[in-house]
């Protein structure tokens, strides 16, 4: 039988130091993040501890291969195969004591987050939705950590900001060096935003909390793009032909990705601009561009693909149908983008669409449809109609949803 990947694989180096915890364990975190890590240019000193959303069987599959597994870019024409060692422990997120021990670590300087926009728990207007009955429930169990010096065991709030902000708590307790917050989902002014609901939250907790989240966590934000679809039953076979290795828990990607990151790292960070992230001062235009563009062109294709017959992006896209709903949004859209090249990008991104060796599939665009709707496109139809504008475009794609216009933003409703 072939060798199962491993640290042995990549020579026998040893595993870089924990300095980043990371929290949704998935194969976007792998082909994007976890990516960026390994190849960044002092990759031997940054290592991942990473945590799956619940389940334990990514975390079981790469904890046997010491963390170590097969990145396949997919392209047109045939595959790449790259072995990545970040990820040094994979653990299930159901494991709090695990998560919050990692994150209050002084060693620990970058907490990194792909959990998908809905798991945030926010209110439409921004801020986290304080009558959510999870988000109520976890404040009360935190604030009963807060309140106790020592305990011998850890609560296990429901919620990500919850688990995020009974580590904080944690961490404060050691009085440990500044740790940076990463989000990488798909929400508008993303790192703002987790601030935010962050320091509310913190406020309901204690204050001593609640004065301590300024300096003692910053929060950055991030644009992120790459197109990771859904590992297929096939893929271990195929990894195993192409490299000789087995992996249980390869990882398929398209060749393009891109990182831009705004904010401070107050304990340091890779040199991830090494491996072409880029570092900007302001980074509101090109987060909305990705957001609108990219990801609205997604929920666009998933509302009104899968109706005629299509279950992957690249089908969708070819339909002129759909492809003329998603050229339609792009004009829209584009209006209110000055300065990030709009043109370029959809050129780029039709592109990416047509790789028909990209399998991204409709059903997964189509989780948590509401949440990606009112961050994707309700901006776009808003912008149209206070601009005079019929909004004909962004308005079709969000009726195509079948979700009434009043629950995705009561807004839509008055500018009819």
């Amino acid at each position: 039988m072939k060798p199962l990947l491993s640290r042995t694989t990549l020579g026998d180096r040893p595993a870089p130091p924990e300095r980043i915890v990371h929290l949704g364990l998935g194969a976007f975190h792998r082909a994007h993040q976890a990516w960026y890590t390994t190849r960044a240019a002092d990759a031997d000193q940054w290592g991942i501890a990473a945590f799956t959303g619940r389940s334990r069987t990514l975390a079981d599959r790469l904890t046997a291969q010491q963390g170590v597994y097969t990145l396949v870019e997919r392209g047109p024409d045939g595959d790449r195969h790259e072995t990545i060692g970040s990820i040094v422990r994979a653990l299930p997120g159901s494991d709090t004591g695990a998560f919050v021990e990692a994150v209050a670590r002084p060693e620990t300087a970058i907490l990194t987050l792909t959990v998908t926009e809905a798991a945030y728990r926010l209110a439409p207007g921004g801020g986290p939705d304080l009558t959510d009955p999870a988000i109520a429930a976890d404040i009360a169990l935190i604030k009963t950590f807060a309140g106790v010096r020592v305990q011998s065991t850890v609560p296990t709030p429901a919620t990500v900001l919850g688990r995020t902000l009974l580590a904080l708590e944690a961490r404060r307790r050691i009085a440990a060096p500044a740790l940076a917050i990463v989000p990488c989902d798909n929400l508008a002014a993303n790192g703002e935003a987790v601030r935010n609901a962050l320091q509310t939250l913190a406020g309901q907790v204690s204050p001593a909390l609640r004065d301590w989240l300024p300096t003692g966590v910053s929060v950055v934000s991030t644009s992120v793009d790459r197109i990771t679809p859904r590992v297929t039953a096939g893929e271990s076979t195929r990894v195993l032909a192409a490299t000789g290795h087995r992996d249980e828990a390869p990882v398929v990607t398209e060749p393009f990705a891109d990182w831009v990151l705004c904010g401070d790292f107050p304990s340091g960070r890779p040199a991830w601009e090494s491996a072409g992230a880029r570092f900007v001062d302001e980074i509101g235009a090109w987060e909305t561009r990705k957001l609108w563009l990219l990801n609205g062109a997604h929920s666009l294709l998933a509302v009104t693909g899968r109706p005629r017959g299509h279950t992957t992006v690249a089908q969708a896209f070819a339909d002129p149908a759909c492809r003329a709903a998603v050229e339609a949004l792009w004009d829209e859209a584009a209006r209110h983008l000055p300065g990030v090249q709009p043109d370029d990008y959809r050129k780029a991104l039709a592109e990416r669409f047509t790789n028909p060796r990209i399998e991204h599939h409709l059903a997964q665009i189509a989780e948590d449809m509401l949440t990606k709707l009112r961050l994707r496109i309700a901006p776009v139809a808003l912008l149209e109609r206070r601009a005079g504008r019929p909004a004909t475009a962004s308005l079709a794609a969000l009726t195509a949803s079948g979700i009434p216009l009043s629950d995705i933003d009561p807004r839509l409703e008055e500018t009819q």
